[in-house]
């Protein structure tokens, strides 16, 4: 287990997980891999979410924002196929193709 939060704290490759303190990284891998496979972490995590809002650590107020930003037309270098703004045109023609 602690090899998993390890490389997930310091989000270092599987391979880069010190083998001294946390043995092969294969090893830590496969378990990771089994224990979202069969939902493990899904229990553990409802388990301390759990433990969290009896004990009222948790705040479940909702935020939700919906902000637009657009962007101005011209903002994309593009040009709407139904609008000639007299500019140079370019294709893949060579110059010569060009008439």
């Amino acid at each position: 287990m602690d090899g998993i939060i390890y490389r997930f704290r310091t989000s270092t490759p599987w391979r880069d997980v010190p083998r001294e303190s946390f043995g092969p990284w294969q090893t830590i891998w496969k378990r990771h891999r089994r224990y979202a496979g069969d939902g493990t972490w899904d229990r553990v995590l409802q388990a301390l979410l759990g433990r969290a809002d009896a004990e009222g650590l948790i705040d479940w107020d909702v935020s939700v924002d919906a902000t637009i930003a657009r962007a101005h037309q011209h903002a994309t270098n593009t040009t709407r196929p139904d609008q000639d703004t007299g500019g140079r045109i370019e294709s893949q023609e060579s110059a010569a193709g060009r008439g």
